[in-house]
């Protein structure tokens, strides 16, 4: 046929251009600078060059494409064990000999076409980057939303199924252990299938799973709805950015993961004052609080479903080798990622254990999720803390007492401000450089650890003397809580991708393992240390533990290169 034909002509030429790189070894690869148009970019810092450990450029060559998908579906292994066993080899079938070899399988190995194919998620139009950044970012905020409105409704669980304080704040907790248990499945089943394979179904397990918390009858089926939904929940959290990582180059990638930040945060704040009201209006009641939660999922999905794309790598080359195997009638033609298929036992030992594996074995990323981890834990503490000094201290009602979480959201789109402000200045530095340093994305995390600390100090003294000092006062103090949490997150998960951006996805999963555990432990012994070290005592040991973590990110800037290029999981180690 004639595309057939069309495929036969080109292969003489396809065999000169890859005779000459046949023999380069994956290491000893250069790639061309990646230039695409990605947000804002201008044409000076497309010629100074992207990011040196850019994923990007690497899967415009076969050599390294390849390589890059053994490593995520760790095929080198397999290979290795089927070389290395004792069983017989299968037999054809029918008494037929074994074929002739078809000669070197990277000719028949798709690439994107250089650093400006239009098929490359960075080369897409603006609005379709735009429209693919909404789609994950509604699907993260219905899991945020509702991770935190249901810290409000433990006062009438205790009441309606007479169980203690402790119980009723599992719904909180258990919540947040399955934000903690899930991405360590999403993320690695998100480097093998895409992102959007496994985001839609997950989320709409988790809309379910809202649903059946809220008519649930007792309160164990209560707990393990709310964990179920934070499980499947968890999905966007982690595979949310690692797509971004996806759309966007280094350049305008911390603009794009800043944005998505402010909505990962924004929903524990604003799930405290929906909350909040809900239960007040005798209408409705604690049960709408999880109602709400699985309308939220079940909307952001049918908003995504229509207009999601896949946009992880290698499963656009899938794509695109299929399409040309129908096109051409030549079965020899493949992308880099269908090499091989996994069995579950091969799933679950080479891919789902790599984010538990790199979170211990990865002083960079383990440490660096630690500070973040501690972090995390104070945000979800703090859904303890607000309440107890306007609802306890202020004698504010219900509802009314979550006001004060709009001054850490107002602190918190501060912090955004900020980090995009450092932006510029990573961009600057990678103009100059003509590559970039993971390492200076960690500035604004320096001015986050400060203004953290000040804000706890700040909120525990004012807030325990009511009949003194007016509720303005420690109400600003959690814009400058907010602001620190903000500039001390985003810069984490910038850095890991910049880190880790071939296995961002289980990168990710890792830190959100460890950062989501504190997060479920924190809201059990909250109430408990208020109580009994008043609010002034608390906040200072909280501050003085925030204290002490400030020079974390000093760390890092001045130490992390030599660190990854110990790392055998960077990006580095394919150039």
């Amino acid at each position: 046929m004639a595309s057939g034909s069309a495929f036969e002509s080109d292969s003489s030429s396809t065999q000169n251009r890859h005779n000459k790189s046949e023999s380069a070894d994956v290491d000893e690869y250069i790639p061309e600078p990646f230039e695409g148009n990605d947000l804002e970019l201008d044409a000076k810092q497309n010629d100074a060059g992207e990011n040196a450990a850019d994923l990007s450029r690497h899967m415009s060559n076969a050599v390294a494409s390849r390589e890059i998908s053994r490593k995520l579906t760790g095929g080198e292994k397999l290979l290795e064990k089927a070389n290395n066993t004792n069983e017989p080899m299968p037999v054809m079938g029918g008494g037929r000999d074994y074929p002739p070899p078809i000669g070197d399988r990277e000719i028949y190995s798709v690439t994107f076409d250089g650093p400006k194919d239009p098929e490359h998620p960075h080369n897409w139009p603006l609005k379709t980057k735009l429209i693919l950044c909404w789609c994950v970012a509604i699907l993260a905020l219905s899991a945020s939303v509702g991770s935190a409105i249901f810290a409000e409704a433990g006062a009438d669980v205790k009441k309606v199924f007479h169980v203690g304080r402790e119980v009723a704040t599992l719904g909180t907790s258990l919540y947040v252990f399955g934000f903690a248990s899930g991405p360590v499945v999403w993320g690695p089943l998100s480097e093998l299938y895409g992102r959007f394979t496994v985001m839609i179904p997950a989320c709409f397990i988790f809309a379910c799973f809202s649903f059946a918390c809220a008519t649930g009858k007792d309160i164990q089926t209560i707990l393990l709805c709310r964990f179920f939904s934070g499980f499947f929940g968890a999905a966007p959290m982690v595979v949310a950015p690692a797509s971004l990582a996806d759309l966007f180059s280094a350049g305008s990638r911390g603009k794009a993961l800043a944005v998505f930040a402010s909505v990962l945060f924004g929903g524990p704040m604003l799930g405290p004052i929906f909350g909040g009201f809900t239960v007040k209006n005798s209408l409705l009641g604690w049960r709408w609080c999880e109602y709400f939660t699985g309308l939220v999922g079940i909307l952001a999905l049918l908003f995504s479903i229509p207009l999601h794309k896949e946009t992880h790598h290698p499963l656009i080359l899938v794509s695109k080798a299929e399409n040309l195997r129908r096109r051409t009638g030549n079965w020899a033609i493949h992308a880099p990622h269908e090499e091989f298929v996994l069995s579950i036992n091969e799933i679950v030992t080479k891919n789902i254990a790599r984010p538990m594996v790199m979170l211990f074995t990865e002083p960079i990323l383990f440490f660096i999720t630690l500070y973040n981890a501690f972090i995390y834990g104070l945000l979800y503490l703090m859904l303890t803390a607000i309440p107890m000094v306007f609802e306890g201290q202020y004698g504010w009602k219900v509802g009314e007492a979550q006001l004060p979480y709009l001054s850490m959201l107002i602190g918190i789109l501060i912090g955004v401000v900020i980090c995009i402000y450092f932006e510029g200045k990573f961009n600057a530095n990678m103009i100059a450089n003509g590559k970039a340093c993971p390492e200076d994305r960690l500035p604004p995390m320096m001015i986050g650890g400060v203004l953290f600390a000040i804000g706890l100090f700040w909120f525990g003294w004012t807030g325990n003397y009511p009949d003194k000092i007016h509720w303005i006062v420690p109400t600003i103090s959690l814009a400058f809580i907010g602001c620190g949490l903000l500039a001390i997150f985003l810069p984490c998960i910038n850095y890991i991708v910049d880190c880790y951006l071939m296995f961002a996805a289980s990168a990710l999963s890792g830190n959100t393992f460890l950062r989501s555990l504190f997060g479920g432990i924190f809201p059990l012994f909250s109430v408990q240390m208020f109580e009994a070290m008043h609010i002034r005592y608390a906040g200072t040991l909280l501050g003085c533990v925030a204290l002490i973590l400030v020079p974390v990110p000093f760390l890092f800037y001045y130490k992390g290169s030599s660190l990854r290029k110990r790392s055998k999981y960077t990006i580095s180690d394919i150039q």
